[in-house]
């Protein structure tokens, strides 16, 4: 097999991880439940991976954390995703001139770092 046959199988089989997770969860990385916390996706895909990367580092990459790995590529992917949506809804609500959220937010902010996040508090 060569090295482009290898790399359309490993992304065949992360596709197929990921839309079984997916499925699983109820797309819960993307639109998070906000129950318990008010993250932002990005901000929670965030965590999840420094979780995963944390792990790596305790227990090297090995047999038993080879599934580690492929969770870690997929939550990169779905970083991705949720930055191009969060950047698309931004740019729909400026066209739009509205500044209501998606989620329960009322208002976007930028932080110091230049994350956008939504938060509570309403512009005056």
């Amino acid at each position: 097999m060569n090295t482009n046959e290898k790399l359309t199988k490993k992304c065949n089989e992360l596709m197929d991880l990921l839309i079984k997770k997916n499925e699983a969860y109820g797309d819960s990385a993307l639109i998070p439940a906000n129950i318990f916390s008010h993250l932002t996706a990005v901000e929670a895909i965030k965590i999840r991976i420094d979780d995963k990367l944390k792990r790596i580092e305790n227990k090297g990459i090995n047999d038993e954390t080879e599934d580690t790995v492929m969770d870690l590529a997929g939550y990169l992917i779905l970083l991705m995703i949720a930055k191009d949506d969060e950047s698309n809804y931004i740019q729909e609500h400026i066209r739009e001139g509205s500044t209501a959220s998606h989620t329960t937010r009322d208002s976007i902010e930028e932080d110091p770092v230049g994350e956008v996040w939504f938060s509570n508090k309403t512009s005056t």
